[in-house]
């Protein structure tokens, strides 16, 4: 029996294949990475990542908090600065070995597709339930406790309670995130103060800086935001936040569309959540975040947020580029529904 009967309205769903689990990156081929390291002119590279300890405590989330390192044990010590003479005479090393507690979306990030879901009637039987990107229900397609036990700090165990096991972020790393990126640089037209932005705003930024983005490219928005929080040296002033950078309106139906049919794999910003979030205009009913809808569930195509893109931003400007080659994947961690990354940009 096929998983689903009917798909929404403008996804993709099929058309890269019935048990297809990477999206619109199927778009980026060989072709599209050589594309990529043809706009490699210097050299010259570029981290896009904030250091992983930030923001800063949980002010932007409280349901995630910044990365906790402990030292490993050996043979009953402390396995940090560890002299081996201890344990022999005759060996002169010093070892470290470390753990970390990682909330994979607290800081610059991937989000899966089974990051978002929703309610969506797959057999046209007028039931609803929770189903992901190609029609992937949560009944066969994600793993997760019943009890408050197995969840979050407490009461760590040593063995997995959950896992998007179709849908898992491993499956983008194992594809390659890797390509011709091109850089929208809302802050340098808007301002670094909160925008939202539809259709026409994009529009009139690409004719402005001559942009062109073609099919299987990755889309990176510039906001300030980044950078202002980058500045708030882990402690960040929330009033100040939710007054900064860009934000694109999801519930744009022209935007949207443009998103469908641009036929970009993928799109990172340098936000919290690359859309307004809440969605301000949300009737009584529907998604929060209908860009994340559109792109996660519909479309397939991953979103990157809270990158750091000033620094690039900058010199693409400065030197009358936007485009590069970008480097970006996923830790390759199986069943997860997001992924700390540290890409790196090549111009």
């Amino acid at each position: 029996m096929r998983r689903w009967l009917q798909r929404p309205e403008g996804s993709n769903w099929g058309d890269f294949g019935d048990d297809d689990r990477i999206g619109r990156l199927n778009l980026i081929n060989a072709e599209k990475v050589l594309e990529g390291i043809r706009e490699v002119k210097e050299g010259k590279t570029f981290c896009l990542s904030l250091p992983l300890d930030y923001p800063g405590g949980n002010a932007l989330n409280i349901n995630r908090n910044p990365p906790i390192l402990r030292p490993l044990q050996r043979h009953g010590k402390v396995n940090f600065n560890c002299e081996m003479n201890q344990f022999d005479q005759e060996i002169s090393d010093v070892m470290s070995d470390d753990l970390a507690i990682l909330h994979l979306q607290y800081s610059t990030q991937w989000d899966a597709f089974a990051h978002v879901g929703t309610m969506f009637d797959l057999y046209k039987n007028g039931e609803e339930e929770a189903a992901y990107y190609n029609g992937f229900s949560a009944r066969d397609s994600m793993i997760y406790p019943d009890c408050l036990e197995d969840t979050g700090l407490q009461n760590i165990k040593s063995q997995s309670t959950s896992s998007a096991i179709k849908l898992g972020i491993e499956h983008l790393a194992e594809h390659g995130l890797q390509g011709r990126a091109v850089m929208i640089d809302l802050a340098h037209h808007l301002g670094t103060e909160r925008t939202n932005v539809g259709y026409e705003i994009i529009k009139d930024i690409i004719e402005k800086d001559q942009l062109k983005i073609g099919v299987g490219d990755i889309l990176c928005l510039h906001t300030g935001y980044a950078e202002a929080l980058l500045k708030m040296n882990k402690s960040p002033n929330i009033k100040v936040l939710n007054r900064t950078g860009a934000v694109l309106n999801g519930g744009d139906p022209k935007l949207l569309e443009w998103i469908t049919d641009s036929g970009i794999a993928a799109i990172a910003a340098d936000n919290y959540s690359v859309e307004e979030f809440p969605y301000s205009q949300r009737q009584s009913c529907c998604s929060a975040l209908p860009l994340h809808q559109h792109c996660l569930f519909k479309l397939g195509i991953p979103l990157g947020e809270l990158w750091y893109l000033t620094d690039l931003a900058k010199y693409l400007r400065n030197h009358h580029r936007s485009s590069f080659l970008l480097t970006a994947p996923p830790l390759r961690l199986t069943g997860a529904v997001g992924s700390p990354v540290t890409p790196i940009a090549t111009v």
